[in-house]
């Protein structure tokens, strides 16, 4: 079989360059078998190819150092196939050198972390080849390949952050490890760390691996000395958090062509007196891509291409120069996303999910433990509608609707928007342990960044404690896509608890909340999208004052938008003193020019709380430079005076939920 046929045409012509085919062997045995054991039919059927076992890797694996000529695993010794998890256990650490072929789904009833030997081979065969709830050790060994099979799930539900004592459930740990190679992999929905490099390991390449799903994803380092040499290369880094990777006292770390997809908090970074030459790298939807942590980090950024991508891109220092330690081939930074995601991962696996209904659960009767893992497993670029259903409890993550995974419905499975509570509690001031702040968008518990999506019947909340810690904003859900829907759905906060927003200030954007519930003090519905808040509640938390318990909307509408924030037969509540709370003021964000603040307020019920001034200046701006109107209002606070300008009747047709949605028509709407 040929490297074009075997990785795809992309991959082959990458990879010919450094690697070498053998002869042509026997497949490899089938379980119980040896080496020299005639294969079974099944085994010939599904064969692995001599590629992947008597392949060399590229990069800092292939060269010599430590007594060792470079990386060959455990071309040396006999084939064996494991086909339970005790057998890879039993394979994994004997002396001997092997070729171990994983076939079918080994799967660990509890998980268990295999130490491996030295001179040791991993090679999936066939598709589906795969270990389940369990992970490798290698401690002070050498010479190890891992190839062509999936490491995935021992992630313990609710410990989304990896806090847990028991949670060092990582895919792959190296300690104090040398000559590793770890080529089209895929790692997902681990507890810990997908790839942990640690303690002076050396002389190690990553290539064509797919790493997904995970909060931590692939960190280096755990020493003082700058030792680690390697290669990262042909990787997709795919709906992480941090450490994708995090490269801490690197003497080299050579990453290039990878591609870093719908990225949480980071992307690439080089920590203490690391050495990062990062080049040919595309990054698409990741905040700070690149990040040059500490003084004595060099990390040099070039030809690398950046989409919808803000904060960090640091190039510090020279670094050292890739070709002094061996040749390879760069492909376009252009190209990347299409090569990488032709290339990487699992040989045979290619077949395309079309599963609709994804459940997500705590107590291990769902698919995935995780709702940011459910969305991961949704293929980028699919439009086909899906829905995850989310069972109940308390889920403390922080989440992303990726923009390119548009039409996804999540929904709580109960009726009780109570029942399943999504929480996290980063405030807009807390400062990144790399420097700057979170911002707004970055403390988001939801942010919602896809088309059609569909939020119902859960709570979103930003548990950020005000009282223990001072206030800041702290949001609970920013929505950025148009047509997106809140049905049933709970947001709680303080301050700026919901964020209607654009993907920049020329663009527009349509939610619709049906039957919501808001609640929080300062400005608590704000921003420039466009929002229809329908039969909901709105409840303005009491902070205790005699004169002003704080603001409900804050709208930044640009001039050329005519609908900004609409309220309409909701409930206005508070526990506030009467008269303290304002509808609402005008926000004229970074001073923008371009803002002309719109809210209308409309056949709604008015508490106590609402201010005889109903609306407040804010930051110079008088509350009349906004668009502000009530109409048809009634209860206590529903005053109809000079500060409380009202829609003219002819006028009021012209401010309704179908004129705000124009030509959407949500589900739901009546």
């Amino acid at each position: 079989m040929s490297l074009r046929r075997l990785f795809g045409a992309a991959a082959a012509v990458v990879m010919l360059g450094s690697l070498t085919a053998a002869p042509a062997q026997a497949a490899p045995p089938g379980p119980g078998q040896e080496a020299g054991t005639p294969a079974t039919t099944a085994a010939k059927a599904e064969g692995t190819p001599e590629v992947l076992w008597k392949q060399t890797p590229d990069g800092f694996a292939a060269l010599p150092g430590y007594g060792l000529p470079g990386t060959t695993g455990g071309q040396s010794g006999r084939m064996v196939t494991a086909s339970t998890i005790q057998e890879l256990k039993d394979y994994a650490g004997a002396d001997e050198p092997l070729v171990i072929f994983i076939s079918g789904s080994l799967a660990a009833t509890d998980y268990v972390k295999i130490p491996v030997a030295a001179n040791k081979s991993f090679i999936g065969v066939g598709a589906g080849a795969e270990v389940v709830n369990a992970g490798f050790k290698l401690i002070n060994v050498s010479n190890v390949i891992f190839r062509n099979f999936t490491i995935r799930d021992s992630y313990i539900p609710g410990d989304w952050d990896g806090k847990r004592p028991d949670n060092d459930r990582d895919g792959i740990q190296l300690d104090t490890t040398h000559h590793v190679w770890v080529d089209h992999m895929a790692i997902q929905r681990m507890g810990d760390g997908l790839i942990d490099t640690r303690k002076d390991s050396d002389l190690v390449t990553y290539s064509w691996n797919v790493f997904s799903d995970n909060n931590k994803a692939l960190g280096v380092g755990w020493t003082a000395n700058a030792v680690t040499r390697m290669t990262i290369h042909h990787n997709w880094i795919r709906n992480t958090t941090q450490r994708n990777f995090s490269l801490d006292n690197t003497a080299a770390a050579h990453v290039y062509n990878n591609f870093l997809q719908d990225i949480g908090q980071y992307g690439m970074m080089g920590r203490n007196a690391a050495k990062v030459v990062l080049e040919g790298n595309s990054f698409s939807a990741v905040q700070d891509p690149i990040v040059a942590k500490d003084p004595a980090t060099e990390v040099v950024n070039r030809d690398n291409v950046f989409n919808g991508t803000r904060g960090r891109k640091d190039n510090v220092g020279a670094a050292f120069d890739p070709t002094q330690n061996y040749s390879y081939q760069k492909d376009d930074a252009a190209r990347v996303p299409e090569i990488v995601a032709a290339g990487a991962g699992p040989r045979g696996n290619s077949a395309p999910n079309t599963t609709t209904e994804i459940t997500v659960a705590l107590d291990g009767t769902g698919d995935f433990g995780s709702l940011q893992a459910a969305i991961g497993s949704i293929p980028s670029g699919s439009t086909l509608p899906r829905t995850i259903t989310v069972k109940p409890g308390t889920y403390r993550e922080s989440v992303n609707v990726w923009a390119d995974r548009p039409n996804l419905t999540i929904q709580g499975a109960t009726a009780n928007p109570a029942d399943v509570v999504i929480t996290y509690d980063l405030p807009a001031n807390g400062v990144k342990f790399f420097g700057g702040t979170w911002g707004a968008g970055g403390s988001a518990t939801l942010n919602v960044l896809a088309e059609g999506t569909t939020v119902r019947n859960l709570t979103v909340e930003n548990a950020y404690d005000e009282a223990a810690n001072g206030g800041s904003q702290a949001l609970a859900v920013r929505s950025v896509a148009d047509r997106v829907t809140f049905d049933g759905t709970r947001f709680l906060g303080n301050q700026d608890t919901y964020l209607a927003d654009t993907i920049g200030r020329d663009a527009t954007a349509r939610t619709y909340l049906k039957d919501c519930y808001i609640e929080g003090d300062v400005d608590f519905i704000y921003g420039r999208g466009t929002a229809v808040l329908d039969g909901c509640t709105i409840h303005s938390l009491d902070r205790g004052s005699s004169t002003n318990n704080g603001y409900i909307v804050a709208p930044s509408t640009k001039n050329s938008n005519p609908y900004g924030i609409l309220i309409v037969n909701s409930t206005l509540t508070s526990d506030a003193a009467a008269g303290t709370v304002s509808l609402g003021r005008p926000w004229f964000a970074s001073s923008d020019p371009q803002a002309h603040p719109m809210a209308v307020i409309r056949d709604s019920v008015l508490g106590s709380h609402i201010a005889v001034q109903g609306w407040a200046d804010m930051s110079g701006h008088s509350w009349k430079e906004g668009r502000f109107a009530e109409y048809n209002n009634s209860g206590p606070g529903a005053q109809v005076n000079e500060f409380h300008p009202q829609l003219p009747p002819e006028d009021a047709p012209k401010f309704t939920k179908e004129t705000f949605l124009g030509d959407w028509t949500p589900a739901g709407r009546g």
